[in-house]
């Protein structure tokens, strides 16, 4: 068996780049409009580029044996994908609330990505709640989603509440109390997602994270 694998040498200009994953399946989720905002945080100097996957409709296919396979429908689908990974420094990792669970697409999400794309990166968890919930994804993800592939969760999280009364771009659509905290807290935790990215892009240069022989996490 043979996984295609793209593996592409950091940036020599030093472009600090952030990828925004929006979980939920939804076309219109509240999940999108949250990570809208925070591109939009990035972008306005922050970082230098950002860019955001959307897995509203689902554009990736449920895991088969033939990614493993190199089946061309898996590398027409997924070495674009693969090499957007690769040339981003960190991540935002957004997950609606569904039944208490991480939604079925992002979770497949993982299951498609490597340690090559993004093993020893960091990545910022950001939950999305309809009401006072939030938890279980944050749980959920720190727990099951990182293990081959390395990801590496910061401590910081953010879970987003009675999100459809916040971050709208209409302010009297928004609870302006609520609405101010997370704008700010946001703000701070992508920041603190930024050092990350600049202390771990040291870790991968330092050929310690490089092997073939502990391949999966334990």
């Amino acid at each position: 068996m043979r996984m295609a694998i793209i593996k592409i040498a950091w940036k020599q200009d030093n472009i600090m780049k952030i990828g925004i994953i929006s979980g939920s399946h939804r076309a219109n989720a509240q999940s999108l409009k949250v990570a809208n905002h925070i591109k939009g945080v990035l972008d306005k100097g922050l970082v230098d580029e950002s860019w955001l996957y959307s897995l509203s409709d689902n554009p990736l296919p449920l895991w088969d044996q033939g990614v493993w396979d190199g089946d061309p429908k898996w590398d027409e689908l997924l070495i674009p994908l693969r090499k957007q990974l690769t040339s981003c420094d960190g991540f935002v990792i957004i997950s609606p609330e569904w039944h208490g669970q991480v939604p079925a697409g992002l979770k497949n999400f993982f299951l498609l990505v490597s340690r090559f794309e993004i093993g020893h990166k960091p990545a910022l968890i950001v939950s999305v709640s309809s009401g006072d919930g939030g938890s279980y994804p944050v749980a959920e993800l720190r727990m099951s989603s990182y293990k081959n592939n390395r990801l590496c969760y910061i401590p910081e999280h953010l879970i987003i509440r009675h999100v459809e009364n916040v971050l709208n771009d209409v302010p009297t659509d928004n609870d302006e109390r609520s609405d101010t905290y997370y704008r700010e807290r946001i703000e701070w935790s992508l920041g603190i997602l930024k050092e990350y990215a600049i202390a771990l892009q040291t870790v991968r240069d330092s050929g310690a994270t490089e092997t073939d022989k502990f391949k999966n996490g334990m």
